[in-house]
């Protein structure tokens, strides 16, 4: 036998032993997020360490060291950074846990062992962040490391005092102001339970569950497919907490059902990426940037799925009045009811939404998030019991555990990453600086500066997790709206909404390029699509900062007209930009209808007033051609008939 075919087989064992120990490091942190979440967390910094020591190590033996290359060489480095990862944070953790514990008590300096392994920590959440996201994430962090280390030698305004050396280990590594921070916290408590209950939903068969209730509510309407994928996509995407996945998982079904009724490969991708992109935002579950934005805010996590239900909901009505009048414009019909499931198949499997229910009833009667989850997830596994199609047995339980903890791995890496960077704008007063100079850029001009925002969180977001990218922008811009008065809970939603959207707008688009491979289409086309279906939604997070009436804030009735208002704006967006209403209309009439509708987010009574006056009139004036066709169509008719 050659040496090739020697190593060859050598590496085939070294993975099947690899594949061994995640599965059980995978299986043993969930076990162990279960257990202290029945038990009561441990003390913050143990706590969010041994989190990081499941997920941070095992990353290197999952993600390679080079993409789609293999060798025993490649293998070695990541055997030998899996050990040296643990190491560190099993000497924060537990190894020599007192004295760091306590030592500002006695104002201990750090000894040459802390710096190093305070080093070895940050280098290896920077690697592993490098292979799970790509690059920009680092680049963002080592800039800010460098800017820690040398900011005092710039000049002008984001010049700072100095910081030495061991001062910015101190603050990235023993302290929860940095690796050990917030995002890290939420990814330790709430955010991985959630994710493990999406998981278990998933294998339980909630997920086909859904599908098959989307094709029998929507599939026989005009552009049956594009709807269906817009509720199904909902759905799904309200437990998965992630754009991606929720695009691999339906559009798996829609998108080749919407390229046969006659949706066009690039459009059929776009329509799944924008609905699977909106499921982060859709309580009860949301994705992980939510449970980090509670934590920021300071609030419960219930007073986050209230705020967030209506923008929600308006999102998702955005893209189904999108699909809808495009299918308008291009004749489509829907599925033939032969083709569709049946209410009697799709009811015969109503208990397995159950789940759905505890978790929303457990958050609302009182239940820690965390606990809510774990009652979600008892109750998912006794609910698939019920029927032998969806009975879970003990193999799958215990794989559901590991696919859990893989599923939390680039969550927890990129939020010890984004510590980093919080780290260092806490150290420098750098957050401080870049609010008081965007204010001063925009001399106070609020829709500038939410125009700013918006664009800092879609640039940030760009082949980022959302929630990487929502707490970058929460500390960076967050600040600056909330310095210019706007609602602190409508200011993050804010930026968390169009950290969301960042996952369709060019040119990184990762929830577009997702369904472009399943449609196969050209990914800058489908994500060109799947951004112009989306604008509509894009005026939610202006209406709720100006009018926090949307975030159920306020009298019912001007809760009551903020939405119908807002329902308007959308819908006459969604029909100037497809070029249709009950017929295709002319260009004219389009511009008009952009104007009027983004004119809707004003706070002035008047505008608001003239703006649904002037929508009216349309109606009003399309109704009358459309009578008047349809009159002279009849006429045609009768004459022929004469003749």
């Amino acid at each position: 036998m050659s040496t090739d075919s020697i190593s060859a087989d050598k590496q085939t064992s070294y993975g099947k032993v690899i594949k061994i120990i995640v599965f059980l490091i995978t299986v043993s942190a969930s076990i162990y997020h279960v257990y202290f979440g029945l038990t009561g967390v441990l003390e913050a910094f143990k706590m969010r360490g041994l989190h990081l020591a499941f997920l941070l190590p095992v990353s290197f033996l999952i993600y390679p060291l080079i993409k789609g290359k293999s060798s025993i060489s490649t293998l070695i480095i990541d055997i030998m950074l899996f050990i040296v990862s643990f190491i560190s944070i099993l000497y924060l953790t537990v190894l020599d846990y007192e004295r760091i514990i306590n030592r500002m008590i006695y104002v201990d300096r750090l000894t040459s062992l802390d710096l190093l392994f305070g080093v070895i920590l940050i280098v290896s959440i920077l690697e592993a962040t490098r292979r799970i996201v790509g690059n920009s994430m680092v680049i963002i962090a080592f800039i800010a490391i460098v800017y820690a280390l040398f900011g005092n030698l710039l000049s002008g305004p984001f010049s700072h005092t100095g910081v030495s050396f061991e001062r910015l280990i101190e603050q990235l590594a023993f302290t929860t102001e940095g690796i050990f921070g917030i995002p890290l916290a939420a990814s330790a408590t709430y955010i991985f339970l959630f994710v493990l209950f999406g998981v278990f939903l998933e294998k339980s068969g909630v997920g086909q569950f859904f599908i098959d209730f989307s094709y029998a509510a929507a599939g026989h309407y005009k552009g049956g497919p594009a709807k269906v994928s817009v509720i199904a996509s909902a759905l799904m995407g309200s437990i998965a907490g992630s754009s991606t996945a929720n695009v691999t998982s339906t559009g798996a079904y829609t998108i080749p059902l919407m390229k046969r009724v006659g949706y066009k490969p690039a459009f059929a991708g776009g329509i799944e990426a924008a609905a699977s992109t909106g499921g982060q935002i859709l309580p009860p579950v949301m994705g992980a940037a939510a449970f980090i934005l509670a934590e920021f805010v300071g609030i419960p996590f219930t007073s986050v799925i209230i705020a967030a239900v209506v923008p929600a909901i308006l999102y998702f009505v955005g893209i189904w009045f999108s699909v809808h009048f495009q299918a308008v414009k291009m004749g489509l019909k829907g599925l033939p009811k032969e083709e569709m499931p049946k209410w009697r198949y799709v009811l015969k499997h109503i208990h397995l939404s159950l789940p759905i229910i505890v978790i929303v009833a457990a958050l609302f009667y009182g239940y820690t998030p965390y606990l809510a989850a774990l009652v979600a997830i008892a109750s998912t596994i006794i609910v698939s019991l019920l029927r032998k199609s969806t009975r879970m047995s003990w193999r799958q339980i215990i794989m559901t555990l590991s696919a859990g903890a893989k599923s939390m791995i680039m969550i927890g890496v990129t939020c010890a990453a984004a510590g980093i960077i919080i780290g260092v704008f806490s150290l420098t007063g750098l957050g401080i600086t870049f609010t008081s100079t965007v204010v001063g850029f925009a001399q106070g001009n609020l829709i500038l500066v939410l125009i700013m925002v918006m664009l800092a969180s879609i640039i940030l977001g760009m082949g980022l997790p959302t929630s990487a990218a929502y707490i970058m922008v929460a500390a960076i811009a967050v600040p600056i709206l909330v310095d210019l008065g706007i609602n602190v809970l409508a200011a993050h939603l804010f930026a968390l909404y169009f950290g969301v959207f960042s996952g369709i707008t060019p040119p990184v688009a990762i929830s577009s390029y997702a369904a472009a491979g399943i449609a196969g289409a050209k990914p800058m086309m489908t994500s060109l699509i799947a951004f112009k279906i989306a604008i509509p939604a894009f005026l939610i997070p202006y209406i709720f900062v100006f009018h926090n009436e949307l975030l159920l804030q306020g009298e019912w009735l001007a809760i009551g007209v903020t939405i119908v208002t807002a329902v308007i704006g959308i819908m006459f967006l969604s029909v100037s930009l497809s070029g249709a209403f009950l017929k295709e209309i002319n260009m004219i009439e389009r511009l008009a209808l952009l104007v009027v509708s983004i004119s809707i987010i004003s706070t002035n009574n008047f505008i608001i007033l003239f703006c649904n006056a002037m929508i009216v009139a349309f109606i009003t004036w399309r109704q009358v051609i459309s009578m008047k066709n349809e009159a002279e169509q009849n006429n045609k008719g009768r004459e022929e008939m004469i003749r």
